[in-house]
């Protein structure tokens, strides 16, 4: 199995911060590995406190749940299957856009979690780190985002 590496992290990292500045954002973004553990997180200068939280909980979340936090922002409305949801583990379920898993070979190896914009704004951001991430295994047809929103696929 393969494991994602601080240094894949770091890199990550990087992309994410490149766009969040392309996009003017100020942007707080935490990597976790397969467990939910924070490997590495970057705080650019000016970005929100509250952020710091909630970006690892992004993160955490896209990997516990194995999905992109957005399709749960969706699900988790009032008379939707999984209203209550973010009550759950002690609240830590995060369900605003922003975190997304990164898959290896079918398997959760880590995700990214982004704050510092608006939800559409940091998948934005997560997505740029995450097509590196793709890139980087040689997968033939990255997953973005959009793509992957809407369906609560398990990806185990």
């Amino acid at each position: 199995m393969h494991k994602l590496t601080l240094e894949t992290a770091k890199y990550l990292l990087e992309v994410a911060e490149q766009k969040a500045r392309q996009m003017g954002l100020n942007s707080d973004i935490a990597i976790v590995d397969e467990g939910a553990n924070l490997i590495a997180f970057h705080r650019m200068d000016g970005a929100r406190i509250a952020g710091i939280e909630i970006s690892q909980g992004k993160a955490w979340t896209s990997v516990a749940m194995q999905m992109p936090t957005a399709n749960l922002a969706q699900s988790a409305l009032p008379g939707s299957p999984s209203f209550g949801i973010n009550t759950t583990n002690h609240g830590r379920v995060t369900i605003l856009g922003g975190g997304i898993p990164l898959i290896h070979n079918d398997k959760v190896i880590g995700g990214i979690g982004v704050s510092g914009g608006t939800s559409a704004q940091d998948i934005e951001v997560a997505t740029a780190a995450v097509n590196a991430f793709n890139s980087m295994h040689g997968a033939r047809d990255p997953w973005t985002a959009s793509a992957r929103i809407g369906s609560n696929q398990s990806y185990r």
